[in-house]
């Protein structure tokens, strides 16, 4: 009879305690990551690098975190490992430690490469597991998640400018603390989404949520998430990555100051995070995925035009807009397949990465040869991408 509680128990109710473990371990998952993007002035400076070089770190680092997403939620679907979080923190913590030390640009790429495997394991399982503690309520339990990776993405930059920038690139090194502590609280997760696990496999009568939609209109739908993806992505990838160069290039601001901006945009970015999951839950997902990328549309537009004062204002809502997408749009798509649930978290992170960091790549060269402001003119456009979102079909779930 115990049993049998603790089974509906985990089925049918938020695990906040779980909830909000996974997204302190986001947050100190994606600050480790952010630090890779918020140390290129040092290095740039440092080495020598050229936009380009820039943009293949990027690259690299985005290519592996987001290859292996996809196999690594295709095998947890099938056989779930409640330990990879930590052993995936465990790459991490490698590339942190490597990362520290390297003087030459391969060893860079070998750094950050480390750095996106961890991450390519850590996102597809860490949002199943935040699916098995959501307790039905899967837009608030991924925007929980979200938060915490977006809150400790805005927190790079500033460390950065407090840490790294003064004390040089050796400094990475302490930030391998922050390893060490997710690598305690993922084994904690781990230990309680074991017994979820074997809870699940008693429990016959587990809930599925299933739609009414043909292959062709779910593929049909998926690719315009995908598309949808990609204007948020390569739009990100301008601010994320060159945000702190055309600043420093057209107001002749200072580092430090530059990395406070970013660090503006990036918590405003946290702050919206929270939005998308629960008013999708309850007004429908469609719908937020239709303001919070064409949303960002007309601020997106004014801010090549705008002076510093300005660019500090419209980086707010930008943000905030922008950051209610995501959530929404990974739980539209686990609706749409449902029962895939790694798998739709690993190929839907996974091309986030992707697009990230081939967006980086490119405007890193659009930006050597034309100029980081014309860049950013091109990229305000991005945003009107999110018209597509009027194809997207509604979804109404039922129960079997």
């Amino acid at each position: 009879m115990n049993e049998q509680t603790t089974t509906q128990n985990l089925v049918e109710k938020t695990v906040f305690p779980i909830l909000f473990a996974l997204s302190f371990s986001h947050l100190l998952n994606d600050t480790i990551q952010s630090l890779i993007p918020a140390i290129y002035p040092v290095i740039k400076t440092s080495y020598g690098l050229s936009f380009s070089q820039i943009g293949l770190i990027t690259l690299t680092f985005q290519l592996a975190a987001s290859l292996l997403q996809p196999f690594v939620g295709l095998y947890t679907d099938k056989k779930p490992q409640p330990y990879s979080l930590a052993i995936g923190m465990g790459f991490t913590l490698t590339g942190l430690i490597t990362l520290s030390q390297s003087s030459h640009f391969y060893t860079m790429l070998i750094s950050v490469a480390l750095i996106g495997v961890g991450s390519s394991i850590f996102h597809p399982e860490a949002s199943r597991m935040a699916h098995a503690a959501s307790g039905g309520k899967r837009g608030l339990a991924q925007s929980v998640f979200q938060l915490g990776g977006n809150a400790g993405s805005s927190l790079g930059p500033l460390l950065a400018a407090w840490i790294i920038v003064p004390y040089g690139q050796f400094s990475v090194i302490w930030f391998s603390i922050i390893a060490l502590l997710a690598i305690v609280i993922l084994t904690y997760v781990g230990n309680w989404y074991k017994g979820f696990v074997l809870a699940r496999s008693k429990k016959a009568n587990v809930q599925a949520v299933v739609n009414q939609f043909s292959r062709k209109k779910v593929i049909f739908a998926v690719s315009i998430l995908l598309l949808l993806i990609f204007s948020k992505y390569f739009y990100m990838a301008s601010l994320t990555n060159y945000f702190t160069f055309y600043l420093i290039d057209k107001f002749h601001v200072s580092v430090q100051t530059s990395q406070i901006y970013l660090f503006v945009f990036l918590f405003s970015v946290a702050a919206g995070t929270l939005l998308g999951g629960p008013i999708g839950d309850k007004i429908g997902r469609k719908y937020v995925i239709w303001a919070s990328i064409l949303g960002t549309a007309p601020f997106a537009l004014l801010l090549p035009h705008a002076n510093l004062f300005w660019i500090g204002v419209l980086i707010v809502p930008i943000g905030m807009i922008l950051a209610s997408a995501f959530s929404a749009i990974l739980v539209y798509a686990q609706e749409l397949i449902p029962g895939k649930v790694g798998l739709v978290a690993g190929l839907f992170f996974g091309f986030a990465f992707g697009m990230g960091g081939i967006g980086s790549a490119l405007l890193g060269r659009l930006a050597d040869a034309q100029g980081i402001n014309y860049v950013f003119n091109i990229c305000a456009f991005l945003p009107l991408i999110g018209l597509l979102t009027g194809f997207l079909p509604n979804i109404e779930t039922k129960k079997k």
